[in-house]
Order: structure tokens, then sequence, then C-alpha cells
């Protein structure tokens, strides 16, 4: 546990004492990972088991034989 708060610490303490443009990028950064993550997911990549099939074991049986190849 002591490991985990030293490693804690050491982060906080380096985001503290960034400069105003690692700042920046860093907001940069956390806000195009949103994007690719919370937006593109939303509009490209649909669930299509979910859509396909009613129950947990159809899509378990399409999901293996796509795996399979049969």
């Amino acid at each position: 546990m002591q490991v985990l708060k030293r490693v804690y610490q050491f982060y906080i303490d380096g985001f503290r004492n960034l400069s105003p443009w690692a700042r920046t990028l860093w907001v940069i950064i956390l806000i195009k990972l949103f994007v690719m993550f919370a937006v593109l997911r939303l509009f490209f990549f649909r669930d299509t088991l979910k859509n396909r099939y009613a129950t947990d074991e159809e899509r378990a049986n399409h999901v293996i034989e796509e795996l399979i190849g049969q």
C-alpha cells in the first residue's frame, strides 16, 4: 500500500510542477482521447451483436463460429 501511495504522490507532484505549455498539451491529449473513445464509439462502432441476436447464447455461438471459421 505504501508503494501505491508513493507512486500516486510522484505523479501528483509532477503534474503540479508542469509548465503552462505542458498543461496545455495534456488538455489537448485528454480532449483527443475523449473524442476517440466516447464520440467515435458512439457514432461509428455500434453494437451489432446486440441488434442481430436476442440472447447471450446466440451471440456467443456467433463469435465462436467466426473465430473457428466453420
